[in-house]
């Protein structure tokens, strides 16, 4: 009896320890998806979800920033999120969310109706000045919450906004009663540690909600580090050594260059919803002559610099034709929304000559002067360490030198040229992009509101400057409140037009989306839509490590 026992003791000893083995591994399996490292092109401006408004802070903001719905970057789909469905009033003004049950911010505390609630009444908060807000300002009034139950909630808006739930895409909700603020999420990490001018760590959280179709959880990733670094000669450097796992947005001469030696680490998704631009300060109060100030309130002026910029160039020289000339604010890979009456503004310096005649400018030795006898003179700002738009702004240069008119090139860290065209305004004239990441008008009110924080030329107007600018804000929310696609589409295609007549923002190109991967990423399916290489960085794997479901 005392050998069988001892047999039974030694079987169920070693059935135990099995399991524990089994179970080990297998929870090592599902937690060590290793370290993906990749660069911001900037300093964060803000970890504060609700503030976001450049690209370094909207990318940590995906990653760490848990939403309602999710539209699929590769699908382009709408999925769901933290709200398992979602309904919408038959008069667009009212939707109505039902919340997962069981989830917990990154620092323990529940997920709740209470939190939508509150991070719905601060982002419509007009002191918070929210780019991601001006999404949501189809009409005059106050949004409103009503919390039906702890796992759901109406929000209520004052008139009716069409495609109303896509836009909750960009709404990362915050906890209502954590000490924590913004470093409590609901996202696949957490914001670990930042070291100003250095680097962001983001570790995986422990407590994020999803699971892959096997059970095991998400993220598979340990951590993200993401290094500061706007040189992107470095970038490439040390892609090249291994140091990092991707570049998010490659530069054409960098693309062809991988794409020679190592072709499958370069990826071409095609033209992206992304666009490069330039405009003028128009801003009131902003520390510029006057007589600048009216060449740049014309629009004489701006559809002249327009005509007299050689777009094919740019693209073909530039990006290596990895990019389109630009036509408006929508781009031709947007098929439903982009207004194909519109054409790409042509080349034609002589046009852009008698266009500024009428505005009395006339050339003198060679030399553009207005009609008071000041010669033509701006500079224009960009982002340094960006080659594209740095030679951009050079080709610009030329292009406008043989109308007679000098422009200065200036490059300034991001930072720097953040703060001068959204806060000081001490500026003349600007190239930059935007990153747009969805497919639907409602997308750009931000952009297109007279009042909004990202209305680049003239921001934050308590009343339209302009007629044209009051017309864009009727249209905009003409557009944000139909139900009827047509009319929706009538309405934006209107506002594409008034774009392309009046050049509040001279657009350039519409570059391809360009990226490396390198082959110990797993999982990647690079896409044209924001951010192109780790949309789906939950079910990313690095150093071969692949436990990803598909």
């Amino acid at each position: 009896m005392k050998t069988i026992g001892r047999r039974a003791c030694l079987q169920i000893a070693f059935c135990f320890v099995f399991f524990s083995l089994v179970l080990t591994a297998d929870s090592a399996l599902a937690q060590s998806g290793g370290e993906l490292r990749f660069c911001l092109r900037s300093e964060p401006k803000t970890f504060d979800p609700l503030l976001v408004d450049e690209d370094a802070s909207l990318s940590i903001r995906y990653l760490t920033g848990g939403v309602l719905v999710r539209v699929n970057r590769h699908s382009q789909e709408l999925e769901p999120e933290l709200a398992e469905s979602w309904t919408i009033s038959k008069d667009g003004r009212q939707i109505t969310f039902k919340l997962r049950h069981g989830i917990l911010f990154s620092d323990g505390s529940p997920f709740s109706a209470e939190d939508v609630a509150f991070t719905m009444q601060r982002l419509m908060d007009p002191a918070l000045h929210s780019s991601t807000g001006d999404s949501f300002r189809s009409g005059s009034g106050a949004v409103s919450t009503k919390i039906v139950a702890p796992d759901e909630i109406a929000i209520i808006f004052p008139a009716p906004i069409a495609g109303v739930d896509r836009l909750f895409d960009q709404v990362a909700i915050m906890s209502a009663h954590s000490p924590k603020k913004e470093a409590a999420v609901l996202g696949p990490f957490m914001v670990a540690e930042y070291k100003a001018g250095s680097s962001v760590l983001l570790q995986r959280n422990p407590n994020y909600w999803k699971k892959d179709s096997k059970g095991r959880r998400l993220p598979y990733l340990d951590s993200i580090r993401l290094d500061i670094q706007p040189n992107r000669d470095v970038e490439m450097l040390r892609f090249k050594r291994g140091e990092l796992d991707l570049i998010n947005t490659l530069d054409s001469d960098y693309f062809d260059r991988l794409a020679s030696s190592s072709p499958g680490l370069a990826h071409d998704a095609g033209a992206t919803l992304d666009s490069d631009f330039m405009w003028f300060n128009q801003v009131a109060s902003a520390p510029i002559p006057e007589y600048k100030r009216a060449w740049f309130a014309s629009g004489n002026f701006r559809r002249a610099i327009s005509q007299a910029i050689n777009r094919d160039d740019l693209a073909r020289v530039v990006f290596g034709g990895h990019a389109q000339p630009a036509i408006g604010p929508v781009s031709t890979s947007n098929k439903f929304w982009f207004n194909s009456k519109l054409k790409v503004e042509p080349y034609r310096p002589d046009a852009a000559l008698e266009r500024l005649k009428a505005d009395g400018f006339h050339l003198q030795n060679g030399v553009l002067f207005d009609k008071s006898g000041n010669a033509v003179e701006f500079s224009i700002v960009t982002n340094a360490g960006s080659k594209p738009r740095e030679r951009m702004a050079v080709m610009v240069q030329e292009d406008l030198g043989k109308l007679g008119i000098k422009v200065n090139v200036v490059t300034l860290d991001f930072p720097s040229l953040i703060e001068r065209i959204s806060q000081k305004f001490n500026y003349e004239a600007a190239m930059l992009g935007f990153r747009n990441v969805d497919l639907d008008p409602n997308g750009q009110m931000n952009i297109w509101l007279s009042s909004a924080e990202d209305h680049a030329w003239n921001p934050q107007q308590k009343s339209p400057a302009t007629a044209w600018e009051a017309e864009i804000d009727r249209l905009m929310r003409a557009q944000a409140s139909s139900v009827d696609p047509k009319k929706r589409k009538e309405s934006f295609d209107r506002v594409q037009e008034i774009v392309a007549e009046q050049a509040p923002f001279i657009y350039l190109v519409n570059p391809n989306a360009l990226s490396a991967v390198a082959a110990s990423v797993e999982g990647a399916n690079p896409g044209i839509l924001s951010p192109q290489t780790f949309w789906n960085a939950e079910r990313l794997t690095v150093n071969g490590t692949t436990r990803a479901s598909r």
